[in-house]
This record gives structure tokens, sequence and C-alpha cells, in this order.
């Protein structure tokens, strides 16, 4: 199997922070070219440096990581402390990162990378708002079609909003990104919150986190320890839903993933539903599809492979 070629673009967050680990720690099925950081969960700032803090918990110091842009395209930007805490990786205690910012912006280095490299051999992973992609893509439309597949977590169908009755956080924060990544031509495979609400970190996996006995293992356990407290008040859920490493693992094995390929437009005019990812699942319309939208997916097989790869960190 041809080894990946991808960037995450994130906005850590502890399940971010897990999705990255779960790259790291896949060398022979990914290469991990350089993360992107951009506003999100939490400001850039902290988002560009709980990146390196992630490299750094698994000793991989060689990844360059890039700030991109800390704000939404037109819009304040929100955030999501009350989900992820202050910092937005609240529960373990890691130390501040020594490895320094990669220098340039994130947007240089997404534009430059998919110029660099064979048409449709780069992989782009947002696992936040995407601000950073969309930037790219307007700044150099000439990039869109070298991308060889967008694989992102956001939006939602049937399951609809968590940020709003009709929104998922990722595309609400920054909608018009969205829309000009969902309109730009380029495959695009979503997670949405109808799938990783189906990964749930229960008291046994979680465990199974701890039971490494490594630093990672430890450090993953706290996370999610801290991160469930949200998802049990909120939805009376059994565990954290890990809705960024759904997009590491179909990388990995998309096989564990079914969906269908529809078309998704992305609402950016109106105050109900500002930011909804309005999938024509039955295909009610002649809009051709842009996207393939993941439906289901086998959880025991996601967290098996979950944590036989944090194992090797």
């Amino acid at each position: 199997m041809t080894r990946r070629k991808i960037i995450i673009d994130t906005d850590p967050g502890q399940d971010d922070a897990v999705a990255i680990l779960m790259a790291l720690a896949s060398p022979d099925d990914i290469d991990l070219l350089g993360i992107t950081a951009v506003a999100g969960n939490v400001p850039l700032p902290l988002t560009a440096k709980n990146a390196r803090m992630v490299c750094e918990l698994a000793g991989r110091t060689d990844i360059a990581v890039f700030a991109g842009c800390d704000a939404p395209l037109t819009r304040k930007l929100v955030t999501a402390e009350h989900v992820h805490g202050k910092t937005g990786l609240d529960g373990p205690a890691l130390p501040d990162p020594v490895m320094p910012m990669a220098p340039g912006h994130a947007v240089d280095f997404i534009i430059d990378t998919l110029r660099a490299h064979d048409p449709g051999t780069v992989t782009l992973c947002p696992l936040g708002p995407l601000t950073n992609i969309a930037t790219a893509f307007r700044r150099a439309p000439d990039i869109v079609p070298r991308v060889q597949e967008i694989v992102l977590m956001g939006g939602a169908y049937f399951e609809v909003g968590n940020i709003t009755p009709a929104a998922e956080f990722n595309i609400y924060v920054d909608p018009e990104a969205a829309d000009i990544v969902f309109k730009s031509g380029a495959p695009i495979v979503v997670m949405p919150l109808d799938v990783t609400h189906k990964v749930l970190v229960t008291r046994p996996r979680n465990d199974a986190f701890r039971a490494l006995g490594t630093k990672v293992g430890t450090a993953v356990a706290e996370m999610t320890d801290f991160f469930e407290r949200f998802d049990r008040e909120k939805y009376g859920s059994d565990g954290a839903p890990l809705h960024d490493p759904c997009v590491t693992a179909y990388l990995i094995r998309p096989d564990l993933f079914s969906g269908r390929h529809v078309n998704v437009e992305i609402e950016t005019g109106s105050d109900l539903t500002l930011g909804m990812t309005v999938a024509d699942w039955w295909g009610v319309t002649d809009r051709p599809p842009n996207a393939t939208f993941i439906g289901d997916v086998d959880a025991d097989g996601f967290f098996a492979l979950l944590t036989e790869r944090l194992s090797r960190l």
C-alpha cells in the first residue's frame, strides 16, 4: 500500500491531538508532510502551541508546524473553551513545547507543498474550521486540481448541530470558508457528527489507553477523561466522541467506514441555520454530488486500530 502524503490542518483540541498522534504512529501508512494550525477550538497562539506539544509528546520534533489564519474569512472567531478547556488541551499536564514554529505562514506551506508534489499525491486533512484551506484555494486556484483528496471532520445530516441546533462547530466557525471548499471541485470525504458520535470512549476503551503504560497512552486517557464530562452532560452518552481521529482512521482503514456520494451545500445566509451542511442524502435535488458523506463506522474496529497505533508511540 502506498503511503498517503498528508497535511493535517488543525485546531487542537483533545480529539485533534489524538488524530495527530494516530497519524504519527502510522509511518507505514501515512507520510505527514506538515501540520498547519488554524484558530478554532481556541485562538491561534494556543492551537499552534498545542500542535507542537502533541508532536513532542510523540517524540516527533521533526514535524514542521506552521501557524495559519487567526480568524475566519469574514466573521469574528467563535471558540470552544467550554468543551476543551482554557488551553484547548486541558486534562494532561503537558510541558510547554521547546520545538519552534516553522517559518512562514501555513497557507503558503499548503500552496507550496501542493505545487511541489505530483498532482493527485497530497491529501488535505482539516480537523477544524476550513479557513486555511479556503484561503489557499482562493489565493492559488491552480492547486485545487492537484489535491488528491480532502478528508475532513465537520458537519452533520441527521444528527445536526452541536454548536447551534443546525450546525456543527467546525463548519459554523467559518461557513464562508466551508462553502469555498465544498464548491472547489476537489474530491471530499466528510466525517460528520453522525459518525463521530458512534466512536465513544467508554470506560473500558479509555482503560485500554491507560493500560498501555506509556506517556502517550496516559495522556490520551487524561484527555478523554476531561473531554467526556461535556458530552456526558450534554448528550447523556457513555463517553466522549473522538471526532477527529475518524479522519486518520479513514486514511488507514477506509473499510471501517461507509457512506454516500451526495451533494452538500453550506448555509451562509440564514441566522437560523448558519453553517448547516445541507446534505442531499436521499437525492431529492438535481444538484450534482460533491462529497462522500460518511454514515457509519465499525466502532470496535476503530478503537482496536487506534489503541494498537497508540501503543507504537
